[in-house]
């Protein structure tokens, strides 16, 4: 079973609070995005050369200018492929469906939905969408279908029963135009419910939290960011979108090396604890503790530096300012605070396993030495004995 991180109790099946249809949607798309950790690394020039639908090495596709260290470092891997669409109420799936491959061991798929229609018409999508069996499912059958392609391109291959999902609704045009300045309170009410996914009424302090992380470029372009969901309004947001589907992923990963630590801190505490227990061990009987111990160590920064230094976001403040939203929307340096506060728990108990270790060394080698000196002793007063 996958498990979701954003699955707060809510009561269902209250009757919607809608305001009036003042425009319609002409042009847009929902971008539905799943993150999932997938192996310890995916080596992405050999998986480049195992699969044979359409693909391309990820870029930032930049509207505005930006040094040229600004991108993904190495770039992933963008796999397009044609499924069979999924049909979610009134919306379906179109058949193209991208998977994105990171070197660090994440996949990220992406389905699109197209959107037309009054703007209240968000709220049901937003309900079907949340997490959704059928496409929890059908992602799940597609990633097993890609693994297998790829094969030894990844290390230790493993999907994980974590997973990120998400969705942003980004709307192209619509009828009529929009006042973008005065967008979001004359519809706070129902984008809160579009973001929080919820046809139950909100508080005030709801709504005022749901919508407070907006950002924008210019006059013609606004980004509403939430825990839950995101809105975009505006044309050529590409680099928006990448940012914050990459902030999925960060998180996804965030928490997958969360619970690795967890496993690693109780096998690295019941090590120590089974050591202390018994009083006599054999020398270098530490030396699998300690190495496991170690390799956790290692594999765990690995992770966690290749996940954090992946996007470098230098250069474009725009881009940069929305990656902080996001971030904060995310909590990720929350999770990051947890994290290095693991490594370094992680890193004492280590520490004091190995100073357990060389501390029975240093006493096995005093008792041998004790022993040599008695022996030495007691050699001269044993009667025939060569040399006395």
């Amino acid at each position: 079973m996958r498990l979701a991180s954003r699955s707060p109790h809510r009561k269902r099946r209250m009757p919607p609070t809608t305001e009036p249809d003042a425009f319609h949607i002409q042009d847009g798309r929902c971008i539905v995005v799943f993150a999932y950790d997938v192996g310890a690394s995916i080596q992405i020039d050999e998986a480049e050369q195992r699969i044979t639908a359409t693909k391309e090495r990820g870029r930032i596709k930049r509207k505005r200018p930006a040094p040229e260290y600004f991108d993904y470092h190495p770039p992933p891997l963008r796999i397009t492929q044609e499924l069979e669409p999924i049909r979610l109420g009134a919306h379906h799936t179109l058949r193209t469906v991208d998977t994105v491959l990171y070197d660090f061991g994440a996949l990220m798929v992406t389905y699109q939905i197209p959107l037309a229609g009054p703007f209240a018409s968000l709220l049901p999508l937003s309900e079907v969408l949340y997490e959704n069996a059928q496409l929890l499912e059908g992602t799940f059958l597609h990633i097993q279908s890609l693994l297998n392609t790829l094969g030894p391109a990844i290390e230790k291959p493993n999907i994980s029963e974590l997973v990120e999902d998400y969705a942003i609704f980004h709307i192209f045009s619509t009828q009529p135009a929009l006042d973008l300045s005065k967008f979001v309170k004359q519809h706070s009410t129902l984008l809160s419910q579009i973001l929080r996914c919820e046809d139950q009424p909100l508080s005030e302090q709801e709504i005022c939290d749901a919508t407070t992380s907006q950002i924008a470029f210019g006059t013609q372009d606004l980004t509403l960011i939430d825990w839950n969901a995101s809105l975009m309004i505006g044309q050529e947001m590409d680099d928006v979108r990448a940012v914050l589907e990459f902030a999925n992923v960060e998180l996804v990963e965030r928490r997958f090396l969360d619970h690795q630590l967890d496993e690693a801190l109780d096998e690295a505490y019941a090590a120590l604890t089974q050591e202390t227990r018994h009083g006599f061990r054999w020398p270098g009987s530490s030396d699998v503790n300690l190495r496991r111990i170690a390799g956790m160590q290692v594999d765990s920064a690995i992770l966690f530096e290749r996940v954090t230094n992946t996007l470098k976001l230098f250069g474009d403040q725009y881009l940069a300012r929305v990656s902080r939203l996001a971030s904060q929307r995310f909590h990720l340096q929350s999770w990051d605070t947890s994290i290095l506060r693991k490594l370094d728990t992680l890193d004492n108990l280590y520490d004091k396993m190995a100073g357990q270790t060389g501390n029975r060394r240093m006493e096995i080698l005093e008792w041998i030495i004790i022993i040599l000196i008695a022996i030495s002793i007691l050699l001269p007063f044993i009667p025939g004995f060569p040399g006395y």
